[in-house]
């Protein structure tokens, strides 16, 4: 009978420590959630990389990206559908394969190819739009941002990550800090998230705002490092 208990115990305790589990990975920002039809989402998420920390950290071998003549600074990581609470991707709509002239014609933006083919299948499939105008719209989703004077090149000195999101602010009327988010990787600042409507206007996105860096300055890698 004890035996018994102690198993039902155990088994409790384990369900308990689960639920712990999932509870915790809820917290870790936006989670994907399949299965929603293409084109049934709330808001963009407009993702701007530093390129520099990309090379350093991943991109060793990214000759197109990373290379001797590669550009440097920002580049455009993607543009994703979003819901209020998580958002789609890797969906069914559309051609899963796409044509290298999108890689060509968004080389300015998006200087990996492969980069390119990966949004339009992890995401740009779940938009409900055909190709071209899944990058056209990332292209006007990028002319509406202005990158901020200081962070056009490296600064020499490290900065906060609300030091960069008040340089985005200062730089691009209407967006405020509730809307976008300075993402790091191990003390580097890694890129930053500005939410859009569907209409290309800033607006406020609190789960992408909610899963920011908490770190107290970020290393910029310098342009011309990788």
């Amino acid at each position: 009978m004890r035996s018994l208990l102690k198993r039902k115990n155990l088994i409790t305790l384990g369900l308990f420590a689960l639920a712990i589990i999932a509870g915790t990975l809820s917290l870790r920002g936006p989670q994907e959630k399949p299965g929603t039809p293409p084109g049934k989402f709330d808001f963009w998420v407009l993702a701007l990389s530093w390129s520099p920390t990309y090379c350093l950290q991943e991109g060793q071998d990214d000759t197109t990206q990373c290379g001797t003549n590669a550009r440097k600074g920002f580049v455009v990581h993607g543009l994703w559908p979003q819901y209020e609470s998580g958002y789609p991707a890797n969906c069914t709509y559309g051609p899963e394969r796409i044509d290298y002239r999108f890689a060509d014609e968004m080389a300015d933006l998006i200087p990996s190819p492969g980069l390119v083919f990966h949004q339009w299948r992890k995401h740009g499939r779940c938009t409900g739009l055909s190709p071209d105008a899944y990058f056209e719209a990332t292209r006007q989703a990028a002319k509406h941002v202005e990158i901020p004077g200081n962070l056009l090149t490296a600064p020499s000195e490290k900065l906060s990550p609300k030091r960069i999101e008040a340089g985005f602010v200062t730089a691009n009327t209407g967006l405020e800090t509730s809307g976008m988010a300075v993402i790091c990787n191990n003390g580097l600042f890694r890129e930053v998230r500005i939410c859009l409507d569907k209409a290309m206007k800033f607006r406020a996105c609190a789960e992408v705002d909610a899963d920011a860096c908490r770190a107290g300055t970020l290393t910029i890698p310098e342009a011309g490092t990788q």
